[in-house]
């Protein structure tokens, strides 16, 4: 039998989540920096050195300055692989972050100094909560003005619920902001503002060690022991088990734009993040040691290459080894498959990868055999639990604007909704077709990528839509009732299953109350 340990062990896969705007993106970049994986921030390689993050490679995404997919990178750092998935953190992309969260061991929360925990990031460590993922939070734009770091650390437990232990502290903030303490190696890193640089560290003994005070001056050295102490005082010492388990969350300081507090984050987190941890499949629990390869698609991202008109599935590999042109199993069709140009990703530089490993995201053609949450496995029988798909909030009506290219629009709409940007409805009363989303920002974004990328041209009418729910009974009549009455208000999804579009709360009650035999559903795992 064949043994990956070592090959597991050196694994790292996270995702890095924030609120817009928190600087997400930039630290993505940064570790790639360190990881060599790129030369000059802000640069794909190239003579020219484009002004776009080497993640934000969708046309939209530039023009907007947003994330809205979310990128795959790999890279080796000392003896380890790292695996970063940087997520939108546009609150209108949520669920492409949900889903991403499936597929990572442990995440990065960013915060803004000044801003603190906004909404979207409580969303999105309720997540984590419900898989007990462990979370590192990094708390960026320390060259700015903001709030007191001991401010922001009740903050974070407050709004977050979880405790926190800082393994970093800064030495003022703002326009006086000198650096920070790494309490995890018991060293002092000095800040010159340089993006393309990182800092000079002054080693350093202990914490009453003189060359602090020739470092900051006095004052500043005085008042860091006062706060080291208080710390000290404050917090239990830093238990991993307790990070691993999801209970405490270790917080960094730094600014991720000048390349500052940032490897003291990444040398930290590939000494104390987990490697591959098992993965819940229907049948049992998969340890990421089995020798036979299982894996599966969290992610459909269609046109990588706007050259050619492809689909990529992505593909957490869960247990075993990956190979190219080795036969899988498709659960869900029941097919064997071979993969001949499987992928792995440097933002979006593919290069052919002929082995991975788990913890690795593999990237594999895709001629519309896949869906998300599909398994693929050497043979044995398991089907990796489905992602969810939440019941959307917005609907309008999608119309061809251009009779001579219906195929093009209803090839691209389906390639859309393959992704998960958003969700397809069939209403059963007059045929019409429904797209359901999250975000209003979902709309504007089909439509433009139908145009620029399939040459369709959509229009949206509006409809009045409270929220659509998935219903079963095991009652055939009272289904067939319920059906009879409400006929002008059901759809079918992709899968053929049954919708009931509510136009609004009232409504929805009264079908509950008048209905019993039915159940409701607003998410489509049930």
């Amino acid at each position: 039998m064949a043994d990956y340990t070592d090959e597991i062990k050196r694994r790292r896969t996270f995702a890095i989540i924030s609120h817009p705007d928190a600087g997400k993106t930039t630290l993505t970049e940064k570790l790639l920096l360190f990881g060599g994986a790129i030369h000059i921030a802000g640069a794909v390689k190239s003579n020219k050195i484009k002004k776009t993050a080497t993640s934000d490679w969708m046309e939209i995404e530039k023009q907007r300055g947003i994330s809205v997919a979310t990128s795959v990178m790999g890279f080796n750092y000392g003896d380890y692989k790292i695996n970063i998935l940087d997520t939108p953190g546009h609150q209108d992309f949520a669920e492409d972050t949900y889903r991403t969260l499936t597929a990572v061991d442990s995440v990065i929360i960013v915060v803004d100094v000044a801003k603190g925990v906004e909404t979207q990031t409580r969303k999105l460590m309720e997540v984590c909560r419900m898989r007990n993922t462990p979370v590192i939070i990094f708390v960026n734009k320390l060259d700015r003005e903001g709030r007191d770091p001991f401010d922001i650390l009740d903050e974070l437990e407050a709004e977050l619920k979880i405790s926190v232990r800082p393994l970093s502290w800064p030495i003022n903030i703002g326009q006086k902001f000198k650096g920070v303490y790494n309490i995890f190696e018991k060293s002092l890193d000095l800040f010159t503002p340089d993006k393309q640089r990182a800092t000079e560290r002054v080693e350093i003994e202990h914490v009453n060690d003189p060359r602090i005070d020739e470092a900051v001056g006095e004052d500043d050295a005085a008042k860091l022991r006062d706060d080291l102490e208080l710390i000290e005082g404050v917090y239990p010492e830093f238990d991993v088990d307790e990070y691993l388990a999801g209970r405490v969350a270790p917080v960094f300081f730094g600014s991720a734009l000048n390349t500052f507090g940032v490897k003291e984050l990444l040398d930290c987190f590939v000494q104390i993040a987990p490697s591959p941890r098992a993965v819940e499949a229907i049948e049992r629990r998969v340890e990421p040691s089995e020798s036979e390869f299982s894996g599966f698609v969290f992610k459909i991202h269609a046109n990588m290459d706007p050259n050619h008109r492809s689909c990529i599935a992505f593909v957490k590999v869960c247990s075993g080894k990956f190979e190219r042109n080795a036969p899988y199993k498709h659960m869900r069709s029941g097919k064997m498959m071979r993969f001949a140009a499987p992928t792995a990703f440097m933002a979006q530089k593919k290069s052919v990868v002929d082995e991975a490993y788990p913890g690795d995201i593999v990237g594999i053609p895709d001629n519309g055999n896949f869906k998300i949450g599909d398994t693929l496995t050497e043979g044995s029988e398991l089907h990796y639990k489905g992602l969810p798909s939440f019941s959307p909030e917005l609907f309008m009506y999608i119309e061809n604007a251009d009779p001579m290219k219906a195929k093009q629009l209803d090839k691209g709409v389906q390639q859309l909704m393959d992704e998960g940007v958003a969700q397809l409805f069939y209403n059963q009363f007059n045929g019409r077709k429904i797209i359901g989303t999250v975000g209003q920002l979902q709309f504007e974004v089909i439509q433009y990528r139908l145009l620029h990328e399939y040459g369709a041209q959509c229009r949206w009418e509006p409809m009045s839509m409270y929220k659509a729910c998935w219903i079963e009974s095991d009652d055939s009549e009272a289904m067939a009732a319920f059906k009879k009455r409400k006929h002008q208000f059901m759809a079918l999804d992709r899968e053929g299953r049954d919708v009931f579009m509510a136009d609004s709360q009232f409504v929805l009650t009264m079908a509950q109350n008048d209905f019993p035999k039915i159940r409701f559903h607003f998410s489509s795992e049930f």
